[in-house]
C-alpha cells in the first residue's frame, strides 16, 4: 500500500467550534508559562495551529518514495515545535524521520524496550535520565562513556535504546518545547573503546539524533574528555550543523562553565551537583516496570557465560569492562575543579577548538 493511502482524507480549514475544542485539546496539559514560551520562541499559535499542521500534511503527498506510518495531528505537531513552526523545514525533517527508518530497517525490529539488545543497554544505564528537569523545564540525559562493555553491548543497541527513550520522553508536549539536554562523562573511557567509534557508527548516531529526530537539543555537555575526544570530534565536524556545533561545550574536569548552564541544584554529586550520585537502574525500571530486576540475567548468567566462553585468558578477563551499577566516574563528588571567577572559564563550544 502508498504512503498516500495511508493519510486522512484532507478536511476544509475553518474556525468552527469544533476546531478550536481540537486546538484546545493540542495545548492540554501545558501550564501558562509553556503556552508562552511556545509562541515566544517557537511562534506557536493556538489560532492556527490546526492550519499549520494541515500544511504540513498536504505536502506528504510530494514524497510518494516515503512511507509516513504515522499523520494525526499531535504527532506532526512535535516536528513544527522542533523547527520553531517552519513548515517546509518541518515537514523536511518529518520525511527525514520516516526515510532514516526506512533506510536502517534491523535498527527498529522490534523497537521496544524489552527488545535484549535495548535492554541491556538500558540495564547498563544507555542513556540515564533525570528525573527532575533544570531550570528552564528541560530533561536532562547522561551518558556515562566508560560504562559501554564492547562485549556486551553494540555501539547500535545503545543508540536504538537512546532514540526509544527520546520516544518515549517527546510524547510530553511540555518536553516537545523545552527539549533536553545531554551530558556525557568520558571520565576512564580508554582509547581502545574510543577506537570502535568509527565514522560510519558516528554518522548513523548523527543521523537519527540531529537530522531525523523532533527533539530540540539546548546543548551537548563533554565532561572529563580525554584527548582523543577532541580527535573524535574532528571526524563528526562534517556531519554537524553550524547550530549544533555550537551548542556542544567541553568543560574538561572544570565545571565553572557546566554550573553557569545546568544549575548543581539539578545534578547528580558526579557533576559536582547537589543531587546524590546517580543510580543506573532509574531509566531502566521506568522503561521496563516489572521485567527489570538489580540482579538481572544479563549481568549474572548469559553475560557472564558469553564473556568466559570468549575469552581466552585470565590477563583478557581482568582487563574487560565490568557490569556498572551506578556511574564509573572516577571523581569524587567536590573534587573537580571549580576556578575563580575571572579565569579560565572554559565556555567556548568544541568549536573553538578551530
Amino acid at each position: 500500500m502508498g504512503p498516500v493511502s495511508l493519510l486522512p482524507k484532507h478536511q476544509k480549514l475553518s474556525t468552527s467550534k469544533g476546531d478550536l475544542t481540537k486546538m484546545t485539546h493540542l495545548q492540554a496539559g501545558l501550564s501558562p508559562e509553556t503556552i508562552e514560551k511556545a509562541r515566544l520562541e517557537l511562534n506557536e499559535n493556538p489560532d492556527v495551529l490546526h492550519q499549520d499542521i494541515q500544511q504540513v500534511r498536504d505536502m506528504i503527498i510530494t514524497r510518494p518514495d516515503i512511507g509516513f506510518l504515522r499523520t494525526d495531528d499531535a504527532f506532526i505537531l512535535r516536528f513544527l515545535r522542533a523547527r520553531k513552526f517552519h513548515q517546509a523545514d518541518a515537514f523536511r525533517l518529518l520525511a527525514q524521520y520516516f526515510q532514516y527508518r526506512q533506510l536502517n530497517l534491523d535498527m527498529f525490529k522490534n523497537f521496544k524496550a524489552d527488545d535484549p539488545g535495548i535492554k541491556r543497554a538500558l540495564i547498563d544505564g544507555f542513556p540515564g535520565v533525570l528525573e527532575n528537569r533544570d531550570h528552564y523545564g528541560r530533561k536532562i540525559l547522561l551518558l556515562f562513556a566508560a560504562n559501554w562493555d564492547q562485549s556486551r553491548n553494540s555501539f547500535t543497541d545503545i543508540l536504538r535504546a537512546i532514540l526509544l527513550s527520546l520516544e518515549v520522553l517527546i510524547e510530553d508536549p511540555e518536553l516537545q518545547i523545552n527539549g533536553f539536554i545531554l551530558i556525557i562523562d568520558w571520565s576512564n573511557f580508554s582509547f581502545k573503546q574510543a577506537s570502535k567509534l568509527t565514522p560510519s557508527i558516528l554518522k548513523l548516531a548523527i543521523e537519527g539524533l540531529q537530522d531525523s529526530f523532533p527533539a530540540r537539543f539546548g546543548g551537548v555537555h563533554f565532561v572529563n574528555q580525554p584527548w582523543y575526544i577532541h580527535a573524535l570530534y574532528t571526524l563528526i565536524k562534517p556531519f554537524l550543523k553550524d547550530k549544533t556545533r555550537k551548542r556542544i561545550f567541553l568543560h574538561g574536569n572544570n565545571l565553572n562553565s557546566l554550573h553557569q548552564l545546568i544549575h548543581p541544584e539539578f545534578l547528580p554529586s558526579e557533576f559536582g551537583g547537589t543531587l546524590p550520585p546517580y543510580d543506573m537502574g532509574t531509566w531502566a525500571r521506568t522503561l521496563l516496570g516489572p521485567d527489570y530486576s538489580d540482579e538481572n540475567d544479563y549481568t549474572h548468567t548469559s553475560y557472564n557465560a558469553m564473556h568466559v566462553k570468549h575469552t581466552s585468558s585470565n590477563l583478557e578477563r581482568e582487563c574487560s569492562p565490568k557490569p556498572m551499577k551506578r556511574s564509573q566516574s572516577v571523581v569524587e563528588a567536590g573534587t573537580l575543579k571549580h576556578e575563580d571567577k575571572g579565569e579560565n572559564e572554559n565556555t567556548q563550544p568544541l568549536l573553538a577548538l578551530d
